[in-house]
């Protein structure tokens, strides 16, 4: 769990409540979820606190949170941010393995220790928790006035970037030709390991990116994370290399308590990640009575990574919404609410809700940039609970008495496989994570497409091996997997599957849109459409449910030998005989005939 060191001095002057005592502010803080932990040989406080809440890694979020628990603030707030006046170049040389990057600058910053202290500990916290030890995110600060950029008079602007040009460029050639940006810049590119030499912190001498690995001890600390890497991460401005992501920064830009003027830039593996821990230093300084600025990140074309080409502007600290609903809050934390006093506990957890009746009343809830947490409507539950007070609440006994037993969904998953089993299938338990190959390009499908099994898979940023990147989008994948692997074995083989599958779906709070699936296949010399819709119209009819099989045309299926599965009217699935492409695939000598529709359509 994260621990956060605290000057409770400084947390009373960031709070406007210098008459609360040490034991006051352990007690405040505690009903919003940091435990005390002890104290630092320097007299701070440490908390310790769940590891979602990452604003809370200084004293200035802290102290944010204190506010709205008092009272003092309320609702959603975004700080202003002053238009650009610094480019960085993403030149194509940059490592493949890190090529993202974001940053801003921030301009009046008042660098006392005690503030110097505390941006040090948000970026080392930051980099042990969401950056994953600099894995993912890195962060470099320094000293503006130590830099200068070099003046870049041109450069493309092309039409599928994801901004426009900002408004005070000056179009050369055209409002989609070359743009004359201005801007002072510093370029993150790829070097040689025995590249240029620059004096990193805490060292007295010049040395190359190789000898930093070797020869500095935090270089050796994270040497690892860049060792096998080609080239290597590299930051420039016009006097040269400044700093060397993510291990170490360079000894002229070190920040100082003399410092006014701050660049702060992020590399990582993911723009999301880097984005959101700038997002979280921006609000820190923001409190520190900061101005902030805009950068402008161009990519160039070639560049690695999804952002090739694109001008981004940066800090992102864009709002985003999610929905709940009145009755989710009032059944999860047992008490009666008001709507309006919903409303204030929302505005009182540094959120924004709006009120939608219909049907059933829901908030529209707007979340700010710096919350990573919020994920799904029950975090919201919870700062609802956390702004009412979870030690107000009175535990009671539940209104009726119950034993445990069997979910729906359960029974009927169980209902389900022994009917298939019945049927002759064989019962499979295959893994939910798959890989692009797997999912799409060896069924003949192509992501993104309407066909079943073409939604937007849901990725895994980290994967641990090459073969699970991803949650599987239908089932149909897995079994024909299994196929594969016994074509040693004697047919006829007769497999079936009840199992979770997943997509993106913006429309839903979490952006995954999830269900159960029913899949199966029948593989032997004389497997036809007739025998798998057969063994379709037995299983549907164990459930009292209406079968329709309207012909259609789906890639992983033979044209002509494909249909919908239409159960009480809905289409949920697809039937037919395995396509000769996908069979050559995988090897497969025996026709293939199989099904895949959603389980709850047979719970109607």
């Amino acid at each position: 769990m994260p621990v956060v060191d605290i000057d409770t001095d400084e947390l009373r002057r960031l709070t406007g409540h210098e008459e609360k005592d040490d034991d006051q502010l352990k007690e405040d803080l505690f009903g919003l979820g940091l435990e005390f932990e002890g104290e630092t040989e320097d007299g701070d406080l440490q908390f310790e606190f769940a590891p979602d809440r990452l604003d809370r890694l200084s004293v200035e979020g802290v102290a944010r949170s204190l506010r709205y628990h008092y009272g003092d603030d309320r609702g959603v707030t975004v700080p202003d941010t002053n238009d650009a006046d610094w480019t960085i170049e993403v030149d194509p040389s940059v490592p493949s393995e890190r090529p993202y990057v974001a940053g801003a600058v921030a301009r009046g910053v008042d660098l006392d220790e005690d503030a110097l202290d505390s941006l040090i500990q948000l970026q080392e916290k930051l980099h042990a928790t969401m950056g994953r030890k600099r894995a993912k995110g890195a962060i470099g600060i320094h000293d503006l006035a130590m830099l200068k950029g070099e003046r870049i008079e041109q450069r493309e602007i092309g039409e599928d970037n994801e901004l426009e040009p900002p408004e005070d460029l000056t179009p050369v050639g055209g409002d989609e030709g070359q743009t004359d940006l201005g801007n002072p810049t510093i370029t993150y590119r790829g070097i040689e390991p025995e590249g240029d030499e620059f004096v990193p912190l805490d060292a007295d001498r010049g040395m190359t990116p190789a000898e930093v690995l070797t020869d500095h001890p935090t270089g050796e600390e994270y040497a690892d994370l860049v060792s096998e890497y080609e080239r290597y991460p590299a930051i420039y401005d016009e006097l040269g290399l400044f700093s060397f992501p993510p291990v170490i920064n360079g000894q002229r830009t070190e920040v100082t308590t003399d410092s006014r003027e701050l660049l702060i830039e992020l590399t990582g593996t993911d723009q999301w990640t880097i984005d959101r821990m700038l997002a979280i230093i921006c609000y820190a300084l923001d409190a520190r009575g900061a101005t902030l600025e805009d950068v402008d990140v161009v990519y160039e074309d070639g560049a690695a990574g999804e952002h090739a080409g694109d001008h981004l502007v940066r800090p992102e600290l864009d709002t985003r919404e999610k929905t709940v609903s009145h009755e989710q809050i009032e059944t999860t934390l047992g008490i009666e609410l008001e709507m309006e006093e919903v409303v204030d506990l929302f505005e009182r957890s540094g959120l924004d809700a709006t009120t939608n009746l219909g049907d059933e009343t829901t908030y529209e809830v707007e979340i700010p940039p710096y919350r990573t947490d919020v994920l799904h409507p029950m975090d919201l539950v919870d700062d609802v609970g956390r702004a009412y007070g979870f030690g107000d609440l009175e535990p009671k006994y539940p209104d009726i008495g119950t034993i445990g037993g069997r979910h729906e969904r359960s029974r009927l998953e169980r209902a389900t496989r022994t009917a298939l089993v019945g049927l002759g299938f064989e019962d499979l338990l295959n893994f939910h994570l798959s890989s692009p190959e797997e999912n799409y390009e060896r069924m003949n499908v192509e992501e993104g497409s309407d066909a079943l099994g073409g939604g937007e898979a849901v990725n895994v940023t980290s994967a641990y091996s090459e073969d699970y990147t991803q949650l599987r989008t239908w089932a149909l994948p897995s079994i024909m997997h299994v196929l594969e692997n016994n074509t040693h074995r004697r047919y006829p083989q007769e497999l079936a599957e009840v199992g979770f599958v997943a997509e993106r779906d913006d429309e839903e709070n979490t952006g995954v849109a999830e269900h159960r699936t029913v899949a199966a296949a029948i593989a032997r010399t004389d497997a036809t459409y007739e025998d798998i819709k057969g063994r379709l119209q037995a299983l549907v009819g164990e459930f009292d449910a209406d079968l329709e099989t309207p012909a259609t045309e789906h890639p992983s299926f033979i044209d002509g030998r494909a249909a919908e599965v239409v159960i009480d009217g809905d289409s949920v699935g697809v039937i037919g005989e395995i396509h000769p492409k996908v069979l050559v695939e995988r090897d497969l000598e025996v026709p293939v005939a199989a099904f895949e529709f959603r389980l709850d359509a047979l719970s109607d």
